[in-house]
């Protein structure tokens, strides 16, 4: 039977469920689908504004807007342009009832759940298409849809539901790959942040300079230990990385960041002698500091297990 099943709105930059409709399938493959729901919530930022994912017998389609997406879970045999229809006359709807600026900064899941009410009405009427009028709605958005045709989301492309790479269930069969988990995703920068990562960089800079330097000084023959040289670039490598280990989620992130900010302190004790106490402290200072902004963007916790 043809029909839609489910459909929620959710922030596209972080994959906050801001709505949902209430689910009554419990069924097996309509579970495993949800978790692909949820997977593809977290990754709306990465795909196009109108997408589709054919998983089994089930698609899901959404269409973003303004920050914000609009999903659904049908059957495989429901219309193309009616799923297209009811997402966007959710997204008006939804638009036309709440100010863009709370959608924005809102925290806490589902905090527009008396939305729901509106998208079982939506979809009840969109599950017995008779009772539709907008015909001349669904012509043009046929039209659309034949003139720019959603994009079309492999499931080895979305990665695994649970996380970890295998090879997709009996409902899903026929896909016959193994997907890996995507990217875990940190949490926004803050200003502090970006402060830290653009002295970070500063200080990296400020130690090939001197590096060169260094190594200028040692061609001349006046002297300069060719440890020194080391000490300097293992110095700007050390702070590069600190800017790395920021940006990027990467395993033992919080070990790596105390092992360079203790590499940072030793080059600059090494340096004791080419360096003031003022340029001392500013490097170990900027050091410490990223380090703490490494600690403070951990990886985004997954959301709760929510049924919808």
């Amino acid at each position: 039977m043809s029909m839609i099943l489910s459909a929620s709105v959710v922030r596209v930059r972080d994959g906050l469920p801001l709505s949902a409709s209430t689910d009554y399938d419990q069924s097996t493959a309509v579970q495993e689908c949800r978790k692909y729901f949820k997977t593809l919530a977290k990754k709306l930022s990465h795909y196009p504004d109108r997408c589709t994912l054919k998983a089994g017998r089930y698609n899901i389609n959404f269409i973003s807007s303004l920050g914000v997406s609009y999903m659904m879970l049908c059957t495989e045999t429901y219309p193309s342009v009616l799923a297209f229809c009811f997402l966007d006359e959710l997204q008006k709807e939804f638009i036309t009832t709440y100010n863009m600026m709370k959608t924005n900064t809102a925290v806490r899941p589902y905090c527009f759940i008396e939305f729901d009410n509106c998208i079982q009405r939506t979809k009840l009427r969109y599950n017995n298409p008779r009772s539709l009028s907008t015909k001349i709605n669904l012509a043009d958005m046929q039209t659309e849809i034949k003139l720019r045709p959603p994009y079309q989301i492999s499931l080895a492309e979305l990665g695994s539901p649970n996380g970890f790479p295998h090879i997709a269930a009996v409902e899903f069969k026929g896909t016959g790959k193994i997907s890996t988990a995507p990217h875990q995703r940190l949490e926004p920068v803050t200003l502090p942040g970006i402060v830290s990562f653009i002295l970070s960089l500063l200080c990296g800079a400020l130690n090939l300079i001197r590096g060169f330097h260094a190594i200028e000084s040692l061609l001349q023959s006046e002297g300069e230990d060719f440890s020194y040289v080391i000490a300097f670039f293992l110095g700007m490598a050390a702070c590069l990385y600190q800017c790395y280990i920021f940006v990027y989620c990467t395993g033992w992130r919080n070990v790596k960041s105390f092992l360079t900010f203790g590499l940072i302190c030793l080059c600059n004790m090494y340096l004791y002698e080419l360096r003031n106490a003022w340029q001392l402290f500013f490097h170990v200072t900027v050091g410490a500091f990223s380090t703490l902004q490494i600690q403070f963007r951990q990886p985004q916790g997954k959301a709760p297990d929510y049924n919808v």
